[in-house]
């Protein structure tokens, strides 16, 4: 059973809130044969422009969903990010019922007959489990410190940059957030 734990920002959750992340959430449960034991992380922030920011992270052990979207309807909002992660799950579906079935090949982790019951979507006719890598780069990292990564990811007009970090000898990453401010993601 997937429980729920919903946090609220600027906005105090109410029981009809609560109820309706509640109630989308549980019809993720359809999609799996054994459904997971774990949480629902929901986070609901409302920001000065009234529109509400809905983030689901839900943690499993060979698999982590995640999605977020912002609409002025905190409610049509809800419904948005459980789209998300019905197509993140599809998406998903084959790779690790392929996974699962090298390991023991008469457990899959998802279930088909959600899928083959009419339950999934009209109009998905998309490859979804194909992935094509269209370009590939090769580079050399250079030493350098977070700092200066931030300088050469800007003026390359990048999201993110990849370099040797100077000061733990490891790979590190930044990236430009969502917000405007950056993160670093640093190896090991």
């Amino acid at each position: 059973m997937i429980r729920v734990e919903i946090r609220g920002e600027n906005i105090e959750v109410t029981d009809a809130i609560r109820e309706h992340v509640e109630d989308k959430v549980a019809k993720l449960e359809r999609y799996f044969n054994d459904v997971p034991n774990t949480h629902a992380h929901v986070n609901i922030k409302v920001r000065n422009n009234k529109r509400g920011k809905v983030e689901i992270t839900i943690p499993m052990k060979d698999l982590t969903l995640r999605a977020e979207e912002v609409h002025d309807d905190l409610y049509a909002a809800v419904d948005l990010v459980i789209d998300k992660l019905e197509r993140q799950i599809r998406k998903h579906k084959t790779k690790i019922n392929r996974k699962f079935r090298e390991k023991n090949p008469e457990l899959e982790f998802f279930n088909a007959a959600a899928f083959e019951n009419g339950q999934e979507q009209e109009g998905n006719n998309d490859n979804d489990d194909e992935i094509a890598i269209y370009r590939s780069k090769e580079f050399t990292l250079k030493p350098m410190d977070s700092e200066e990564a931030v300088l050469q990811m800007n003026m390359l007009g990048h999201d993110f940059f990849v370099f040797n970090d100077r000061e733990t000898d490891g790979t590190s990453i930044v990236y430009r957030r969502k917000d405007g401010k950056y993160g670093l993601i640093e190896t090991n």
